[in-house]
């Protein structure tokens, strides 16, 4: 009873605040602009640090979000606990000038359990999408005249994404999974104009829901070596706008609209489909790799400053532990790197925003556990380019994840 108190503390805990802090700048990437805004790619434990590969992976001492298949492999009487931060210090450099900011924020909250033989399930709780941009100062021409009006525009909030992954072992060596999302949040844009002494203020705020279904597999060729598959179905999330619109002519506010609710078009997300690949080598370092491809163009989306492309991304790493069951602390010390290379899913002016990222981690063991892990990852990257319109987008990313075992329902033994 005492544990089933404790599991729930830590979902109110950590799931109530990221549910609030959507509505806060949890980004501050331009490029959160477009679309549901800047999709996160941080998931759980030593993933972060191997690239974001995993759909391959094979591990039963750890959550893997990213193939629900895996779930199959929790350990009887076992329950993983995950919660993670992150954060983030961005620059942005165009060819007028550059700039920097700082956030920090929650990275996921998830938990794991089994069910019954070779069937295990797990929660997890991350933010889907991120929003957190600020275009100040734009200065536009009054069409026919030699004036000039100054518009701001910003936007904060995003996505969370709650998903029930259940895995089940048919046979020896493969395994199945389902996944259930469901993806929520809001996203508000204010938009302010300025000419003279009046002021024109828009704010809408967009609230989106939809359910969103995926499979997984995992087959062992042999014990140390694995492949893997995922698959998200296409769906629609559904939107509903909220709008208010104010003016002040010479010191008098004027109120046009307020909270006037209205239906907004659906967002379509895409087909994705990921194959991973894992192999164990000299029985002290693993390699994984993924290739996933993100079928954007078939969804008939539209964006007024950009098209949707189909997005492919291809994630390799590698993680080194001397010897995972030794008695030697420092023997079970895990090391992690890895890159991520991502083309894009919109093209602006004809160039597509792709990215790419290098990583780092280290997996540090907590007590006397093989499970029980401390993960701290690195990650470098670039996303964008100096051109035209575009900016290029530098971030250094650090990730904190506490991964955590409990053994429940375990009799005692006395001596």
């Amino acid at each position: 009873m005492n544990k089933v108190r404790f599991s729930v503390s830590i979902v109110l805990l950590f799931v109530m605040p990221a549910i609030m802090a959507q509505s806060e700048g949890l980004t501050s990437s331009p490029y959160s602009l477009y679309g549901l805004g800047a999709i996160n790619q941080t998931s759980i434990g030593k993933t972060n640090g191997m690239g974001y590969s995993g759909i391959g992976l094979k591990t039963d001492g750890e959550i893997n979000n990213l193939n629900a298949a895996n779930f199959a492999l929790i350990p009887k009487n076992s329950f993983f606990y995950d919660v993670g931060l992150k954060g983030q210090y961005n620059t942005y450099s165009n060819r007028i000038n550059d700039e920097s900011k700082t956030t920090i924020n929650f990275s996921n909250l998830a938990v794991a359990f089994r069910i019954a033989d070779d069937f295990g399930a797990g929660i997890v709780m991350v933010p889907y999408t991120d929003v957190g941009y600020s275009l100040v100062g734009i200065q536009t021409n009054i069409e026919g005249t030699n004036q000039t009006f100054e518009s701001n525009v910003s936007g904060v909030g995003g996505l969370s994404d709650l998903r029930l992954n259940l895995g089940y072992g048919i046979i020896e060596g493969l395994r199945i999974g389902a996944n259930a999302s469901l993806l929520f949040g809001n996203i508000e844009e204010e938009e302010s104009f300025t000419l003279g002494s009046s002021s024109f203020d828009l704010t809408e705020k967009t609230n989106y829901t939809g359910v969103r279904w995926g499979l997984g597999m995992q087959f062992d060729f042999t014990d140390d070596i694995t492949l893997g598959s995922t698959v998200q179905f296409p769906t629609a999330l559904k939107g509903n706008l909220k709008r208010s619109v104010l003016k002040n002519i010479d010191a008098t506010d004027i109120t046009v609209e307020s909270e006037t609710s209205d239906d907004t078009a659906d967002f379509n997300m895409p087909l994705e489909l990921g194959l991973g690949f894992s192999a164990r080598l000299f029985k002290s370092l693993t390699v994984s790799a993924d290739y996933k491809n993100n079928f954007w163009s078939d969804t008939g989306q539209t964006e007024n400053l950009g098209t949707y492309v189909d997005q492919s991304i291809y994630a390799v790493g590698l993680e080194f532990v001397k010897k995972k069951d030794s008695y030697k602390y420092g023997d079970r010390i895990r090391y992690r790197a890895g890159y991520n290379y991502d083309t894009g899913y919109l093209s602006v002016n004809g160039s597509k925003i792709d990215g790419q990222s290098f990583t780092a981690g280290i997996g540090i063991p907590v007590g006397q556990g093989q499970r029980s892990m401390l993960n701290l990852s690195y990650s470098y990257g670039s996303q964008g380019q100096i051109q035209n319109i575009l900016v290029k987008e530098n971030f250094h990313l650090l990730t904190l994840n506490l991964s955590l075992q409990d053994v429940w329902f375990q009799k005692r033994k006395i001596n």
